[in-house]
């Protein structure tokens, strides 16, 4: 793990964002702050959106491919970014270009991006630990994992990462692989107790302990996201079907010793 800071020079960028709901929104909002120029394509028309944000918005993807993209920044959702960038004709390419995913899973992209993009294209991935809700009041001390799949255009790449560490960003550089596999024991676990809480219908009471407390606010915030998120969480990290299975098992020995204890007390008793 390390910071992204470098020596390099830093330019402002032309940056086209495929996928441009919630999170590609958000994202852009800061980058045009910045004085980076955006541009945004997405299979929904968002056209008066971009509109009042003044980013242009291209309906044909091929327009947006041949427009002057320093980066191409995937905002798609983890079921869908496969069919996107396979449905995308690539060689419409006008020059070298840094294409950099957002998901909130990393080796699933990264094969994906190797695999569809020209050998000359530059890759970087990233995972904003983040989004609207928790980084609307600013992104200082909030993580940005990546790792730099395949960079050579350095200046560019650093340029990119520098909208992150300028906002007071704490920079991780991480593998792909060891992202995934903290991600499955951190990030895919909540969601799964989450949404575990959701379907025993928790709610609030008038005898809230803090500790139930917290248990809510993991309900609300895992059942905030789409079910189709948190099923990429587990179709898409190799590691999360071991995690779940822990979950499981340890369920069921947190059970067995209570039954134990209850048969216990109840020969104490007779």
């Amino acid at each position: 793990m390390s910071s992204s800071s470098s020596s390099l020079p830093l330019q402002t960028l032309k940056i086209g964002i495929v996928g441009f709901g919630t999170f590609g929104q958000f994202l852009a909002k800061t980058m045009i702050k910045q004085g980076h120029t955006t541009r945004a394509t997405s299979r929904t028309d968002y056209s008066q959106l971009c509109h009042q944000l003044d980013v242009p918005f291209f309906r044909d993807v091929v327009p947006f491919l041949e427009a002057d993209n320093d980066v191409i920044l995937i905002c798609t959702s983890i079921l869908s970014l496969s069919e996107v960038l396979n449905s995308m004709p690539l060689h419409r390419l006008k020059r070298q270009t840094l294409f950099v995913d957002v998901l909130s899973v990393k080796e699933h992209p990264r094969n994906v991006l190797l695999q569809v993009l020209p050998e000359n294209m530059d890759v970087l991935c990233t995972h904003p630990m983040f989004g609207p809700e928790s980084g609307k009041n600013g992104w200082k001390d909030l993580p940005l994992v990546y790792e730099k799949v395949r960079v050579r255009n350095e200046t560019r790449c650093s340029s990119f990462l520098h909208i992150f560490e300028s906002e007071g960003c704490r920079m991780v550089e991480m593998s792909c692989e060891e992202h995934d596999k903290v991600a499955a024991r951190s990030q895919f676990l909540s969601h799964s107790i989450g949404r575990i809480l959701a379907e025993m219908g928790i709610e609030s009471t008038s005898m809230n302990t803090k500790s139930f407390e917290t248990l809510v606010k993991l309900k609300e915030s895992a059942t905030n996201d789409s079910f189709d998120l948190f099923s990429g969480l587990f179709i898409h990290n190799r590691f999360a079907q071991q995690e779940l299975m822990n979950l499981e098992q340890s369920f069921e020995k947190v059970k067995q010793r209570l039954l134990k204890k209850m048969s216990e007390r109840q020969s104490l008793s007779s």
